[in-house]
């Protein structure tokens, strides 16, 4: 009998990804371990940067009114939901880089550039190149929620985890220890290397993505799912 999928990411993604693992004849089962919420924010002069640098669409959903002010500067984008978040808020996307922010900036190596950065409060620390100037502004947070116990009750049983974020993936761990859920039953399917580095170790398996796209982790579950 195949594995039971369950799907850990807050929304409005969290329906999305349900509503096409079911298409897929997937028995998923959701459960956000955290939400995320806007924080006031001071707006920076504007005409000092010439980029708007972004590793989650977060920071284009919850960043509220000043948004407007910054709709000149170009973005620097990873991931595709942060690029097409972006161009629905109306926003020129100038790159979309893959593997996180840090992996953007090297390979804008020898480039002068002043970026503004959109983040969370709890964000990674970067090591722009020489000539990169990048100013951070906190302009959202997350807020953990707990597994409840009918999904940690269907999670003893067994089943394949979806991860999208590193949040995401350290609360699964503490959620399982918190709710007796025996990590060596859970098979963990993360959508990138730092997300699966973050969920530690004792699971079944760790398998990663093999590019961050949501439909390429959606196959790579399908299959672990398929699994004996």
């Amino acid at each position: 009998m195949p594995d039971t999928l369950f799907v850990f990411r807050p929304e409005p993604g969290l329906r999305v990804t349900l509503e096409t693992a079911r298409s897929m004849g997937l028995d998923a089962v959701g459960c956000p371990l955290f939400s995320v919420e806007k924080v006031e924010w001071e707006l920076p002069p504007v005409a000092r940067f010439d980029r708007l640098l972004a590793g989650s669409a977060n920071a284009f959903r919850h960043a509220g009114d000043k948004l407007e002010k910054l709709a000149k500067l170009p973005v620097l984008a990873v991931g595709e939901a942060t690029m097409e978040e972006a161009k629905d808020k109306g926003f020129m996307v100038a790159r979309t880089g893959t593997g996180g922010l840090q992996n953007l900036l090297d390979g804008m190596e020898g480039k002068k550039r002043q970026l503004l950065r959109l983040a969370g409060e709890a964000h990674v620390q970067l090591t722009p190149p020489e000539g990169i100037e990048i100013e951070t502004v906190v302009v959202y947070k997350t807020v953990p929620l707990d597994m409840t116990e009918a999904v940690a009750t269907r999670l003893r049983g067994g089943g394949v985890a979806l991860l999208h974020s590193g949040e995401a993936a350290k609360r699964l761990g503490a959620e399982c220890a918190r709710m007796d859920v025996p990590r060596v039953l859970v098979t963990i399917a993360a959508l990138a290397p730092r997300i699966a580095e973050a969920a530690g170790e004792g699971w079944r398996g760790v398998y990663v993505s093999p590019h961050p796209i949501d439909g390429e982790l959606l196959e790579l579950a399908e299959g672990l799912c398929q699994q004996p």
